[in-house]
């Protein structure tokens, strides 16, 4: 009875540890894409190479914060010594196959998502990028190569590789999926204006969407997977918003 109850709390004590690396791992590139956003822009602008809050220094602004994600991550991994739970096999037929599955699921649960909460009349936040771009729709498809290349591949390395792959080891695989999509979610909430509502209610899809991710990063065994799905899923969703504010065919 007492070495149960020894066992139940290593493991709760090991959860909590592991729960509380990824938080840090998160807050973490959020506190470096912070310390590397402000300053370069700034520095940026002040040398007239871009003009202050231009569609350019917006895309930019975007770049330097992956940058920041990625200078944290790296640091994250190396100072845990916790590379070795990264899954990073090569991209096969199969997996490229499961790829292009995840991204039409994604769109399905996405539009389905929209559809039900507009039936029981609960809207959603808006994402700035979406803001912004419906302001200046250029915006979009400046936005394609910056998913495809940086949002998709190093949102998915935070979330999938760093987060999940922490969480797994005393979480499980399917818990440590729910609870690092739920993470996942979580950090859009910023991300998104509305009330209280409208945020939770993209909250809730942003961490559905990271369940399909989670369940592609494991079924493969290799980040490349997630990463190219979120981008291409990311990609797609500007290509019909940019036709929806042009009218372009």
């Amino acid at each position: 009875m007492e070495s149960t109850t020894r066992s139940t709390q290593e493991a709760i004590t090991g959860r909590l540890a592991s729960l509380g690396q990824a938080v840090l791992a998160v807050f973490a590139a959020f506190l470096v894409a912070s310390a590397v956003v402000p300053p370069t822009s700034a520095l940026l602008v002040d040398a007239g190479v871009f003009a202050q809050e231009s569609l350019a220094l917006n895309v930019v602004r975007t770049v330097l914060q992956f940058v920041g994600f990625v200078i944290a991550i790296i640091g994250f991994l190396a100072i845990t010594d916790t590379w070795h739970l990264l899954h990073t096999r090569r991209l096969t037929a199969r997996t490229l196959l499961l790829s292009a599955g995840a991204v039409v699921v994604l769109l399905a649960a996405q539009f389905g998502a929209g559809f039900l909460l507009q039936a029981l009349g609960i809207s959603f936040g808006e994402n700035q990028v979406i803001t912004q771009g419906r302001e200046a729709p250029v915006y979009f498809l400046y936005m394609i190569p910056v998913s495809l290349l940086l949002v998709g591949p190093i949102e998915e390395l935070l979330f999938r590789g760093v987060v999940q792959g922490v969480l797994r080891r005393s979480f499980g695989v399917r818990a440590g999926i729910v609870v690092a999509s739920g993470l996942f979610g979580l950090v859009h909430w910023i991300a998104v204006s509305g009330g209280p509502t409208e945020k939770l209610a993209y909250v809730a899809i942003a961490g559905t969407l990271g369940i399909v991710l989670g369940v592609l990063y494991e079924r493969t065994e290799t980040i490349a997977a997630p990463a190219l799905a979120h981008g291409v899923y990311n990609s797609v969703l500007f290509v019909i918003q940019y036709v929806g504010a042009t009218g372009a065919v």
